[in-house]
């Protein structure tokens, strides 16, 4: 199993319309990077759902339930998406400023490339996130 971190913008898609939803596509991602890291994912991967944008937040764990598709909204037919169902939520949301507080966690892409939108994290740091946002690792 590998780990992710994925972000989502709260004023487009929040935590508790993951929740709400259940199972969901992660659409719209336009970027090379971020889409090679989605071709990447696996049924069963599991992904910090992290707020960007204001609150900078991991917000819960949600798992890969579909595998690398086209996007349907991407006319060009570049790009890709995978769908995810929400696992639990943080009892403590990590803020970015702890994540980049914590030296351990300085060699992420989160912190290292603050505008990529998919990103891989090492099964260190993922339990040492989990730890921080109160989440069984």
């Amino acid at each position: 199993m590998a780990f992710w971190l994925m972000k989502s913008d709260p004023e487009e898609w929040p935590w508790a319309d993951q929740v709400a939803a259940g199972t969901a596509e992660w659409d719209g991602v336009r970027n090379y990077q971020a889409s090679n890291n989605l071709k990447a994912m696996r049924r069963g991967d599991c992904a910090f759902f992290y707020h960007s944008g204001g609150e900078t937040r991991i917000m819960g764990v949600v798992e890969v339930t579909r595998e690398y598709y086209p996007d349907p909204s991407d006319p060009a037919r570049r790009f890709g998406m995978v769908d995810v169902k929400a696992l639990r939520a943080a009892t403590t949301p990590v803020p970015l400023a702890a994540i980049k507080a914590e030296p351990r966690l300085l060699h992420l892409a989160l912190v290292r490339q603050p505008r990529l939108s998919v990103m891989p994290v090492d099964a260190k740091s993922w339990a040492l996130l989990s730890k921080m946002a109160g989440l069984a690792p």
